[in-house]
């Protein structure tokens, strides 16, 4: 297993702190986290594993600032959103052992593409639906956001609040957080999963998962400080930027 020395943890942990940020308010931590553990000489699927381990802590840090959020609505409806998003997590993280990365990486940028565009009409969207949800459109979304979540990862935060303004009637603060949520208890299933039968770099995932609990702490209140509508053309915009690097990468 690859060996890190102090500095380049240090580096790694301060990269976790904009990831968290960037991970709650956008959906894209792995924008920030993933090329900085290529950087870091990790391969392709060991950064992969060990970044899908890190962001477990974006979860953790904004939940724990917001839970009073996360658990305003039916915990009942939470608790099988929270079943949904492990099953499809642990599916994903299969896949990625089973598949690698190869498999997928074409499709991926289109996918972001298209929930970045969704997300910017989603306000359209959800006036020319009316008032009535799509309970089934969101339940076989939400499932194949958290496997994509489990197997890849980028974008999908940008998917799910996509899903969730179309789908649901949701409000988009609150879709924030529970997105942070059940992201994060798809990355935990994979990164269970990950760390059986992956290789999970240790040093890196943990230095990343310290720095992205604390920006995941942090990303909460300075959502308070950003208008809903520049927040979510800037989660559109950072999509469409992360689909073109993957494009170029």
């Amino acid at each position: 297993m690859l060996g890190l020395d102090i500095g380049t943890l240090a580096l790694i942990a301060l990269a976790g702190v904009g990831t968290g940020i960037v991970g709650y308010l956008t959906g894209l931590a792995s924008l920030v986290s993933y090329p900085v553990l290529l950087a870091a000489g990790l391969s392709p699927v060991a950064a992969n594993v060990s970044n899908t381990l890190g962001l477990v802590g974006v979860g953790v840090g904004s939940t724990a600032r917001a839970m009073r959020t996360v658990t305003g609505g039916s915990r009942r409806t939470l608790a099988a959103q929270l079943a949904v998003s492990a099953v499809g997590g642990g599916l994903g993280g299969t896949l990625l052992l089973v598949a690698g990365e190869s498999s997928f990486t074409a499709i991926v940028p289109w996918l972001i593409v298209l929930a970045s565009v969704l997300l910017l009409l989603s306000p359209r969207i959800s006036r020319m639906r009316g008032e009535d949800p799509n309970p089934v459109l969101y339940w076989v979304g939400l499932f194949l956001v958290c496997c994509y979540g489990g197997y890849f990862g980028a974008g999908a935060g940008v998917m799910y609040l996509a899903l969730t303004l179309i789908a649901t009637s949701e409000l988009f603060t609150r879709a924030m957080v529970v997105k942070s949520l059940l992201l994060g208890v798809s990355n935990l299933v994979a990164s269970v999963i990950f760390i059986a039968y992956g290789p999970v770099n240790w040093a890196a995932a943990i230095a990343l998962g310290l720095g992205c609990l604390v920006g995941g702490n942090v990303g909460p209140v300075i959502q308070r400080l950003i208008p809903e509508q520049v927040l979510r053309a800037v989660v559109a915009g950072g999509g469409f930027f992360l689909a073109a690097w993957l494009w170029l990468s």
